[in-house]
């Protein structure tokens, strides 16, 4: 065993990471359906018009509007009820001077009609073929004209743009059945270690059950990167090569475990042979002994084994070139104010992760050891405390990120 030689700062972590990842090349079409939370691959042009006809803003009547000029309370217009149109039907005719259309809001205004009259400003003959109209409307009052809202050759959505519902919908609109996204970056998560044991099972003696894949897995799911189970491969250098030669058809590879210092963690100097290491340690708690490479292009990590270090550093490195990787903005983070609920001695010299409960206005800290899951999970956010802060104290302020 030796101690790691250099640890660096996170935010210089960050920085490498992120400068070694690239956004994945490559597209496919998807349905519309389906497109929610993707990024388009190419730009949206309309070729069309929407609304593609005048159609009414108002439940009413279509008339002309000079009809109208001279309607009052005390003298309203009387107009003949010619045909009635309701939403999704083309008009049959065009009202003529002194005749009028029952209209629905949305659907097309009949030719001859230039505006619409509320039904809230009409009173309708008991037998409905006349309507008297108590007050004036202009021309083009109540009605959307065609193209108003888009027209041929708008651009719509740009290459690059998240499909929020928004987009998606303004896709609908112009008719398009599926549409060009980039693909996703594809992960492969490796456990490490002879004592690791998939879920599902009887637990055997020396053993303990794989956390890390699960809990990497989630948070790629959160982001919407698939990710699949290269297994667990042995403390051995060839097997350690023959993962990474498997990796290479990824966008992304995981290893859980393997990373520190000890006589059985390989994957350092396995990959300084055969790739490239751009860090191993970072001044963290938890999180110290992370790794960071490449191998034929491809970004390695290596993990800490211990289930709170490794979803530490998924939070705070993974995830951010997840998602770089994957053209998606970055995540926005959602902080609450609270007080600690008692104080804290944070690590001398290293960025630390400090997970909390909340509690109405007070922040319990709930951190145990980097190895408790429960760490984390009993937690509902965590707090970042710089290597330079030597304590917090009882009712001090802080900024909790929520999970």
């Amino acid at each position: 065993m030796k101690p790691l030689e250099r640890l660096i700062p996170l935010e210089e972590a960050s920085r490498i990471v992120l400068g070694a990842v690239r956004p994945v090349e490559g597209s496919e079409r998807v349905p519309l359906e389906r497109a929610a939370g993707r990024v388009l691959a190419a730009d949206l042009v309309s070729a069309l018009e929407v609304p593609p006809f005048a159609r009414s803003a108002m439940d009413g009547y279509a008339v002309r509007a000079a009809d109208t000029f001279a309607a009052s309370p005390g003298l309203p217009a009387s107009l003949a009820v010619g045909e009635r149109i309701h939403a999704g039907r083309f008009p049959d005719r065009a009202v003529v001077p002194g005749a009028c259309a029952l209209i629905s809001t949305g659907a097309p205004v009949p030719a001859g009609a230039d505006a619409v009259v509320k039904v809230e400003d009409t009173d309708q003959d008991p037998d409905g073929e006349r309507v008297r109209i108590r007050r004036p409307v202009r021309p083009g009052e109540n009605v959307a004209p065609a193209g108003e809202d888009i027209r041929p050759g708008d651009l719509l959505l740009r290459a690059g743009m998240l499909l929020t519902p928004s987009r998606v919908g303004a896709a609908a609109a112009v008719g398009s059945a599926e549409l060009p996204v980039f693909r996703k970056p594809r992960t492969l998560i490796y456990t490490t270690g002879e004592e690791i044991h998939p879920p599902g099972g009887p637990l055997p003696p020396g053993k303990i059950y794989d956390i890390n894949s699960y809990t990497l897995g989630a948070l790629l799911d959160g982001i919407g990167v698939p990710w699949e189970s290269g297994g667990n491969v042995a403390d051995d250098p060839d097997a350690l090569v023959r993962a990474l030669e498997r990796g290479k058809a990824f966008d992304l590879v995981l290893f859980s475990g393997g990373s520190s210092a000890g006589d059985r963690d390989l994957i350092a100097s396995v990959l300084s042979r055969a790739g490239t290491v751009l860090f191993h340690g970072i001044a963290l708690k938890p999180g110290k002994p992370t790794l960071f490479g490449t191998f034929s292009g491809v970004p390695v990590f290596g993990m800490p084994g211990f289930p709170a270090s490794c979803l530490a550093v998924g939070l705070l490195l993974v995830a951010p070139a997840a998602r770089r990787m994957a053209r998606l903005p970055a995540q926005q983070r959602r902080t609450v104010r609270a007080a600690l609920a008692s104080g804290i001695a944070p690590s001398a010299g290293r960025h630390q992760v400090f997970t909390v409960r909340l509690e109405g206005p007070l922040a319990h800290p709930a951190y145990k050891e980097s190895g408790d899951i429960t760490s984390l999970s009993a937690a509902d956010g965590y707090i970042e405390i710089p290597p330079t802060v030597e304590r917090l104290d009882k009712g001090e302020t802080v900024e909790v990120v929520l999970f």
